[in-house]
């Protein structure tokens, strides 16, 4: 062990109970992360110096699309749990699918369930779909932020073992040390990936381009995750694929070309035309 590793804090995952209700940290985590993202998309709006000329929703289209954005989130995010991390053992344990409480939920999945509910919800308001992802995009880093610290109280989705200095000793990761991947995550999908969003938004007005955003952050995610892919552990049912591939790593990689390709094209797509000189 090396000298300097850390304790695991004594932080109780629930927060209180009340008979056989318990509120946990997780729970919190999920409802922070909504509500100041649902105050960043409102501010955001409120902006006029982002938009420009550009049409974009108003208050009450973020307000009435939290549901929307929650039930999109959670629902996603579990059924993306069941099917690419534990489907042998859901399909073997039905009445377990929906116990959210005691953990499982793949930002994958939750981020698909985003996607379908933003279409939708696009759809039925007759907004733009992709000013709609803009904004859900710059500000999904905060609920990405608070769902990693969440991760890290529960000590769950930990590193693997290591000397570094900041090493933790997890109390469910065995005596060994290891990296506090899920703080690595809160600090680049969450801390880093926020910044560059809010500068790309802020500063060169890239809302005015819709779809970019939402590229970049597809492709910001997805070079986060795969990088701490290399220091996280692997779920234990799973493992690796093949050599150091992991199923974070394998469900990244369409992000990152999906992104790519919409950012291409969003610019395209939204580069003056050159007018022909008389």
């Amino acid at each position: 062990m090396p000298l300097l590793a850390i304790p695991f804090p004594t932080i109780d995952p629930v927060l209180i109970s009340f008979g056989p209700l318990a509120i946990r940290w997780y729970a919190l985590a999920y409802i922070a992360g909504i509500l100041l993202a649902w105050r960043y998309m409102i501010v955001s709006v409120r902006n006029k110096a982002l938009w420009n000329k550009t049409p974009h929703p108003n208050t009450t289209d973020i307000d009435d699309f939290v549901m929307w954005a929650t039930l999109g989130i959670v629902l996603g995010g579990r059924l993306g749990y069941v099917l690419f991390y534990n489907l042998p053992y859901y399909l073997d344990n039905p009445s377990q699918i929906l116990a959210v409480w005691e953990g499982g939920m793949a930002f994958h999945g939750g981020m698909l369930g985003m996607v379908v509910a933003l279409f939708l919800y696009s759809r039925v308001r007759g907004l733009s779909a992709l000013t709609m992802f803009d904004l859900a995009a710059i500000a999904a880093p905060i609920g990405l932020f608070f769902g990693r610290i969440a991760n890290f109280i529960n000590s769950e989705l930990w590193g693997r073992p290591t000397d570094v200095a900041w090493a933790v000793i997890f109390p469910n990761g065995g005596p060994e040390p290891r990296h506090p991947s899920q703080l690595y995550e809160a600090a680049l999908e969450g801390l880093l990936l926020f910044l560059l969003l809010r500068l790309l938004s802020h500063r060169f007005h890239l809302l005015q381009k819709p779809g970019v955003l939402t590229g970049c952050f597809a492709i910001g995610y997805g070079c986060a995750r795969i990088f701490v892919e290399f220091y996280r552990v692997p779920d234990a049912h799973i493992g690796y694929l093949s050599g150091f591939l992991t199923m974070g790593m394998l469900l990244s990689l369409p992000m990152m070309i999906l992104g790519t390709a919409l950012v291409v094209w969003s610019l395209r797509r939204n580069a003056p035309k050159n007018k022909d000189v008389k």
